[in-house]
């Protein structure tokens, strides 16, 4: 039973007139089968009280008081459907397509219909990288080879990337209490600037911990990347794996792939991990760059120096157990990806 309603994914919690028609239909049929209503609450994703007093309405045969709905169930189902046919359309482009449909029916209604009706809520989108079919079929195969893997397998690969980080976050950061009125004082301000100052790093991460951050200063090119691999990814791998054997990760950048880089990967026995193109939801250092940016949001360095100074401290303060926990997650990231058939995941 939880297979069969957990999966559908509806969190809205509240009373039962905020009850959605396909939370309604799991209260009554887990009703019908004599699950407790805590059981019930869970599955339908809202509180036992909503559970409760749908079930206790509908027994005693009371009808929903109120003002009659001014839109049938047939009506409600069409605007599902211009939902679905593009979920980026705002609600103006919604109520308008709606009411051209023949639908009487105000913004209001539009918005409420959607969101109790079906559960819709309007949500910045998540942005991921665009995948073509190509590079979906490859990350699903690659999964499925990797299927089986350890996390013991996974603790001997040293996951590399080059990250940017900027003195200004964009909109993250501490929010302003203010007054009314107070909008534009000086004290209430959050200053940017329209080229921030940043750097460029490289970094390496394993199971035990992480490796020398590489600040660099120039594009990477290839030359420049094997200076990199030379003074800082050997390093990292003697402190990480001291005389144990490992595997590289790196991405497909073209400094990384070049024939001059492979050549020197060969000449210095170091084996690596074949990896699919536009997945950083796989490598769990971009997870270590996201812990740093958010550790780093309430210092604000004032210059490029302080930055750097900053970056450096809080990328050594990440504990090793943090590490571990992140490359514990390989084999769900895996099979995330199988079960996405490719696409981007959660990670």
């Amino acid at each position: 039973m939880v297979s069969q309603f957990g999966s559908l994914g509806y969190t809205i919690m509240g009373k039962t007139a905020d009850l959605t028609v396909v939370q309604k239909t799991i209260i009554n049929t887990l009703h019908k089968e004599g699950k407790p209503q805590t059981f019930i609450a869970k599955e339908a994703g809202c509180s036992q009280s909503a559970v409760s007093k749908h079930v206790n309405r509908k027994l005693s045969g009371r009808k929903k008081c109120g003002r009659k709905r001014c839109t049938t169930n047939r009506e409600n189902r069409s605007l599902m459907r211009i939902v679905k046919q593009n979920p980026f359309k705002n609600l103006s482009e919604l109520h308008k397509e709606w009411t051209e449909a023949g639908v009487k029916a105000s913004r209001a209604t539009t918005h409420r219909c959607g969101r109790k009706e079906f559960g819709y809520s309007c949500r910045i989108p998540l942005v991921k990288p665009l995948l073509n079919h190509r590079q979906r079929q490859s990350r699903l195969t690659w999964a499925k080879e990797k299927k089986n893997w350890t996390v013991a397998q996974w603790s001997k690969v040293l996951f590399s990337d080059e990250s940017k980080f900027c003195i200004s976050f964009g909109n993250q950061g501490p929010r302003v209490w203010r007054k009314g009125g107070e909008a534009h004082s000086p004290s209430c301000l959050k200053s940017s600037v329209k080229f921030p100052q940043s750097v460029m790093i490289w970094g390496a991460m394993s199971s035990a911990g992480v490796g020398p951050l590489c600040f660099l200063k120039t594009k990477v090119t290839a030359p420049v990347y094997q200076e990199i691999l030379e003074h800082f990814m050997l390093p990292s791998a003697d402190q990480l794996f001291k005389d144990a054997d490992f595997i590289f990760q790196q991405d497909l950048a073209p400094a990384h792939t070049a024939k001059s880089t492979k050549s020197w990967l060969n000449d210095h026995g170091v084996g690596v991990l074949d990896w699919p193109a536009n997945s950083p939801d796989l490598n769990p250092i971009e997870n270590v760059r996201g812990i740093v940016k958010r550790k780093m949001r309430n210092k604000r360095p004032k210059n490029a120096d302080e930055l750097k100074a900053t970056v450096k401290e809080t990328w050594a303060s990440i504990p090793p157990q943090q590490c571990h926990k992140l490359i514990t997650s390989m084999p769900r990231r895996i099979e995330a990806v199988i079960k996405a058939k490719g696409a981007p995941t959660k990670y």
